[in-house]
């Protein structure tokens, strides 16, 4: 090799060190959705769902909710805001939810639908 070529050559070091780590890109998205519990209650209506005012304003829920239940059971329903309830619990129509094949205590995935 020559000197010219020699010099032309590029450092590929230095081009990678300004490309940031995918851990800080990962940062930047906030996470809109959260496992959380499934409760039943007779006092709340059927294509309705009772859900904390703080929980909902982290996942961005205005007015309707997704419940997804081990990737098969999906249920989309009207958010009712209510103070009572637990950060880490959304409460839903006890019938409804045997209909679904949804156990209380569940386990789920709840995001803005």
């Amino acid at each position: 090799m020559s000197k010219e070529e020699r010099r032309k050559k590029i450092d590929i070091k230095a081009l990678v060190s300004i490309i940031p780590p995918a851990s800080s890109l990962a940062k930047e998205k906030p996470r809109r959705e959260r496992r959380i519990r499934v409760r039943t209650s007779e006092n709340v209506k059927r294509e309705f769902a009772k859900i904390n005012p703080k929980l909902a304003e982290i996942l961005g829920i205005k007015n309707k909710l997704e419940i997804v239940v081990a990737r098969k059971k999906k249920l989309k329903l009207t958010v009712i805001l209510d103070e009572s309830i637990g950060e880490n619990e959304v409460w839903c129509n006890a019938e409804q939810l045997r209909e679904e094949g949804i156990a209380d205590n569940s386990i789920a995935t709840v995001r803005a639908a």
